[in-house]
């Protein structure tokens, strides 16, 4: 039965603490074009927009793989979180992903990236697969990025 094609949906979650001041860590996050520095499968980003960052920014992400995703930034609380949206790029019918820090001190905060994913049709192996590659990739990201703040 295992085989069988339906959609599915899951959320990943992963967070760290950061010792840096929540200016620096949104400094660094808000910058929505800095993804090659702490996500290793990420070749380039490039902003598409007029907009730089809030509401309304898009970017084009191109992985290390050659593929392409286009996101779209959907809400931005200044210092603390901004969340996006997949529009193409990915095999799912939805991805929607917040990165938001909650301060902990003058300087320690706790930084969260949390994603929902809505698949497309497909077997619960494969998705399970998905959900499986994208809490990897939040766990070695977030940690690349915690390395990056703290330099």
């Amino acid at each position: 039965m295992s085989d069988v094609k339906k959609f599915h949906s899951d959320s990943v979650k992963k967070s760290i603490v950061v010792n840096a001041s929540q200016k620096q860590v949104w400094n660094t996050i808000s910058d929505i074009t800095n993804l090659p520095k702490w996500i290793p499968i990420i070749k380039k980003t490039i902003l598409k927009s007029k907009i730089k960052s809030g509401v309304g920014a898009v970017r084009t992400i191109t992985f290390k793989d050659g593929s392409i995703l286009e996101e779209h930034i959907v809400d931005w609380r200044k210092e603390n979180s901004f969340s996006y949206i997949a529009v193409s790029g990915l095999p799912v019918r939805a991805y929607f992903a917040t990165l938001s820090i909650q301060s902990l001190g003058k300087k320690s905060v706790r930084l969260t990236w949390a994603g929902y994913l809505s698949s497309k049709k497909i077997t619960n192996r494969e998705f399970k697969g998905l959900i499986s590659e994208f809490n990897a990739l939040y766990k070695v990201s977030i940690k690349n990025l915690k390395t990056l703040i703290e330099r």
